[in-house]
């Protein structure tokens, strides 16, 4: 594989080895969100970091082979899983963006509370996601500022 910037083997690796950490990171924010700090929004900010990180470290070629995502897909899909959990609430006659939770008795966990702020701190976290990174790499591919 070519690389078009001048980072050595160890700081790649380093950098790789951080992105991980920073991945599995915004995952425990945001399962931890709904109990102590953190959630959707943070969860979202840290992976996006991560993804950034990609950009900065392989060239962009690369890291769109790596990163096969659209973008502006994610955000939609996440602005989607939100409404949809936000419009639960009027379906049953009660308010928009009314919680529900329930214990269940799931097969190897055991008693388990299920709520819809997980599903919807999903969605916010595929909007930070998704605008995040848009705008990152609609700055970045910005070519014609750059040259001079």
């Amino acid at each position: 594989m070519k690389y078009s910037k001048s980072h050595d083997v160890m700081q790649r690796v380093l950098i790789t080895i951080t992105i991980y950490f920073l991945v599995a990171f915004s995952f425990y924010l945001f399962f931890a969100g709904h109990n102590n700090p953190g959630g959707g929004f943070i969860g979202g900010l840290m992976t996006a970091s991560a993804f950034i990180l990609i950009y900065l470290i392989f060239d962009r070629n690369v890291a769109n082979r790596i990163i096969r995502f659209s973008f502006p897909g994610i955000l939609a899909t996440g602005l989607f899983v939100s409404l949809f959990v936000g419009l639960i609430g009027p379906v049953f006659g009660d308010e928009m963006f009314t919680q529900y939770f329930d214990y269940f008795d799931l097969p190897f966990f055991g008693e388990v509370e299920l709520t819809t702020a997980v599903p919807f701190d999903f969605g916010i976290y595929l909007v930070v996601v998704g605008m995040a990174m848009a705008a990152t790499v609609t700055i970045a591919e910005d070519e014609s500022k750059w040259k001079s």
